[in-house]
Parts: structure tokens; sequence; C-alpha cells
């Protein structure tokens, strides 16, 4: 299967952090909704990945050696043209070079600009207690509410309702001065995230910041993956 060969090939190669676009396609894979986006290696290759995307969007760095792009000043969202396109191209792989020196850049992902609910969704290992799942509000609301519900997983469609209600910010969700989510698919999102775990142990950590929910159903716009050290 695709996701084995890709948890493998970053095994192999010594990474414990699988990169940005391995990880999404283990989401995709795996039938868990994911920001559309194209991998561009020069600003006139970002140019058309925008124009095939759709403004706005977003763009981030691609490297092994970046896991916080934003502390490297390698994200750059809501972009809205081309000559937007071709700065932001250039300040990612200027920043990167400041920041990180030695790092590797693979090029840019280019991708759509999702609108939502701002949600986390998380994996993390103990060593005592093996998998749990992670559910949060994202964005703004994570330093406001401060608060995340935590499951031992496997977890099935009563527990992540649990969860959700245990997190005061997901009343959002239901609807409020014009914000409304879509409960049904973040439910089936979180019960997708413990199946893909259990399936695939070696997965010690998965960070899914943020995940966008609206009345239209959920979409992950990052994630990062790391499995265990061999």
């Amino acid at each position: 299967m695709r996701i084995r060969s890709l948890l493998a090939k970053a095994s192999e190669e010594g990474r414990e952090t699988l990169l940005y676009t391995e990880s999404k396609e283990i989401l995709e894979l795996w039938g868990i909704p994911v920001s559309r986006g194209h991998v561009a290696k020069n600003p006139e290759e970002a140019s058309q990945a925008a124009r095939s995307v759709g403004y706005p969007v977003v763009m981030k760095v691609l490297s092994p050696d970046v896991l916080h792009k934003t502390d490297a000043g390698a994200v750059f969202p809501n972009l809205r043209d081309k000559r937007d396109v071709i700065a932001a191209y250039e300040s990612i792989e200027r920043n990167v070079k400041k920041s990180i020196p030695d790092a590797r850049v693979l090029g840019v992902v280019v991708e759509e600009m999702c609108k939502g609910i701002e949600v986390i969704v998380g994996v993390a290992k103990d060593p005592q207690f093996g998998h749990t799942l992670l559910f949060g509000m994202g964005g703004t609301f994570v330093e406001l509410l401060k608060e995340v519900s935590f499951r031992l997983i496997p977890v099935e469609s009563v527990d992540v309702r649990e969860m959700m209600e245990e997190v005061k910010g997901s009343a959002l969700l239901k609807g409020y001065r014009g914000l409304k989510g879509n409960s049904e698919s973040l439910k089936d999102l979180l019960v997708k995230v413990s199946g893909l775990v259990v399936k695939y142990p070696e997965i010690v950590e998965m960070d899914m910041n943020p995940v966008f929910n609206s009345p239209t159903g959920s979409v992950v716009a990052d994630v990062r993956v790391r499995i265990e050290k061999k």
C-alpha cells in the first residue's frame, strides 16, 4: 500500500519527520480531506500553481529541515496575484537561508486559502498508555479558550462526540454570529485519524493545525507526521 511505502521511505532515509507533502498524501489516501495545492521549484512555477489552485493562495516552504515554517518566516498567506506570489517565493528563500542556513529547500507548496472555524487535531504516543487523540479549538480560539480534550486510541463515534462536547468552544460549530460548522464531518475525521494510527502504529505524532470546519465539511490545511526512530 502506498501509505506503507511512504512511511518506509522516510524510515530508510533516517527521517523521523515526514515531508509536508508526504504527510498530506497519507491523509488523502486514508480518506481525510486536505487543502488543494502544488509544489513549485521556481517563481514562475509558483505563479502557474497559483493560477491552477485559484487566488487567494498560501505559500509554504517544502524542506525536511524546516519543521516550524512560521518561525522561519516561510509561510505567506492570502496572496492575491502573481506579484504577491513571486515576492513571497523570494522571501521564503531569503528567510530560510537566514534562519536555517544549511536547510535543504525542495521548493514551495502553493495551496488554496481555506475558510471556516479553525480546530486542532493531534496524535501523540505516551510511553505508558500508548496513542492518544487530541481535539481543541484552533486559531485565535486556542489561546483564548486553552481547552483541549484527549482520548486513548482507538476511538469510536461516541468517544469523539464526548470529546467535542468537553471543549466549550466547539459550540461554535452549531452556529454563532455568522460562524457555522459541520460537526458530523469533524467526527468522521477524528475517527479516521484514530483508524490510521491503529493501522500504522509507527506513527508516533501527528499535528493537524489548522483544520478548517465549515458547513461543507472539514479540510486539513497543515499537518506534520512523525514516526518512530529506527
